[in-house]
């Protein structure tokens, strides 16, 4: 499909029915192609995904040494000694906050300088707290701006048994570190700083991916973690669909009354964002008051959601979508906006959404900005089941985790052209 400026978007004539595959989860095929790279031996990696991230992820890789091979667009055959080795020029991650992240502490176990650095989108994402971990650790690492570059040199393991880190800007900073110290050969303590952390269950992934590839781990207390030591062992791994991209064919289906089979039950999912789905069933009766700390990435898609609900609704809990691929809070009530002038505003880091039902059926000439983040734009497309003439710019952002987003929404009707 060929690169396009924007989509307009047309109401589906019927309600939105029909089945799909949802591709693989984002953050399940990067974790598990990290740990696949930090195992000796061979992995084969099922129902991955392939996207812009994933590519990223494996592209990294390969410049570290280590074999990665995709005879599908599903499959990974992960071929590794165990360790990463320096590459000739700095690890290019586009946007990717969790290879980038993963990358970061997983090289600061090896040997040598690593330089991990993304685009200019990445570059104003911030990993200070993690490399500020990663220097009380005893490794030498940089990144002046607060940003990617970060700079590594590594001396083979970390300098000391354990850290405290704070998790509250984002999980990935504990992920990173729990993933990289399994590879010690010695006990090494996590602690929180504090108990209270955003999107708790992507640890909790973390920890079953890790359990899977042979990692050996205790949970002496809630914050507490205790890896064992010992490394990763290469084995075979199934990829779980992705929740993420789940959300916005549920709430698809809810907002045209029709029936989409995506071949997963919502409720055996384990990532965070199924959280989403029960929320989705109460659409147009939603809470006024959702806590979104659990499930970050749905909210754009909730907050679309609501935006044709009964009544207004507050999202809580959200300070860490002010750091994601864009500003999303900000940039959820400023597209909002566009709909209707005083549809959503922002209460502190809340985002408040005035539902207003009597918005479906009318036409907007509204043009989506979405700040190159493919959930901003894969969420505010479900605007166009209610409301014609509405139009997406840089549609193609979508290929950071689902690069056919807009071919399955055009299979399930809804109105979809490229300009």
């Amino acid at each position: 499909m060929s690169a396009a400026h924007s989509v307009r978007l047309t109401p589906p004539a019927k309600p939105m029915t029909g089945a799909l595959s949802l591709p693989g989860s984002k953050s399940i095929t990067n974790r598990a192609l990290l740990l696949a790279a930090l195992a000796r031996g061979k992995s084969r990696l099922t129902g991955a995904l392939t996207s812009d991230d994933t590519r990223h992820m494996s592209n990294a890789l390969r410049a570290m040494g280590v074999g990665v091979d995709q005879p599908s667009e599903t499959e990974f055959l992960v071929d590794s000694s165990g360790r990463l080795a320096p590459a000739a020029e700095p690890l290019f991650l586009g946007n990717a906050g969790t290879a980038t992240r993963f990358i970061t502490a997983a090289v600061a176990v090896q040997q040598g300088r690593f330089v991990v650095d993304g685009d200019e989108h990445m570059r104003k994402r911030p990993i200070a707290p993690l490399v500020e971990a990663l220097v009380r650790l005893g490794v030498q690492a940089t990144a002046p701006s607060g940003c990617p570059p970060v700079t590594i040199d590594a001396s083979g393991a970390f300098g000391a048994d354990g850290v405290e880190i704070d998790g509250g800007l984002s999980s990935q900073y504990v992920s990173a570190i729990l993933m990289a110290a399994a590879c010690l050969p010695r006990t090494f303590d996590l602690r929180l700083a504090g108990k209270d952390i955003g999107a708790k269950g992507y640890i909790d992934i973390t920890l079953a991916v890790m359990r899977a590839f042979g990692a050996r781990f205790e949970v002496p207390d809630v914050g507490h973690w205790r890896l064992l030591g010992g490394g990763y062992v290469a084995c075979d791994f199934a990829i779980e669909p992705d929740a993420s991209a789940a959300t916005y064919h549920w709430a698809a289906e809810r907002m045209s009354g029709g029936q989409i089979d995506l071949g997963v039950d919502p409720l055996a999912m384990t990532q965070p964002d199924a959280k989403a789905w029960p929320m989705i069933q109460t659409w147009p009766r939603m809470p006024a008051v959702i806590d979104g700390s659990q499930m970050q990435d749905a909210i754009p898609t909730l907050a679309v959601l609501a935006a044709f609900n009964e009544t207004p609704v507050r999202f809580v809990g959200i300070a860490n979508l002010r750091v994601k691929e864009c500003d999303r809070t900000a940039a959820c009530c400023t597209e909002l906006n566009k709909i209707k002038p005083g549809l959503a505003e922002e209460i502190g880091d809340d985002l408040l959404v005035h539902g207003d039902s009597s918005l479906k059926g009318k036409t907007s000439a509204a043009q989506i900005y979405t700040y190159a983040d493919h959930r901003i734009a894969m969420a505010f497309a479900l605007a166009g089941i209610f409301m014609p003439g509405l139009t997406i710019l840089d549609p193609d952002c979508v290929g950071k985790t689902y690069p056919h987003y807009w071919r399955d929404m055009a299979a399930l009707g809804l109105g979809v052209v490229r300009d």
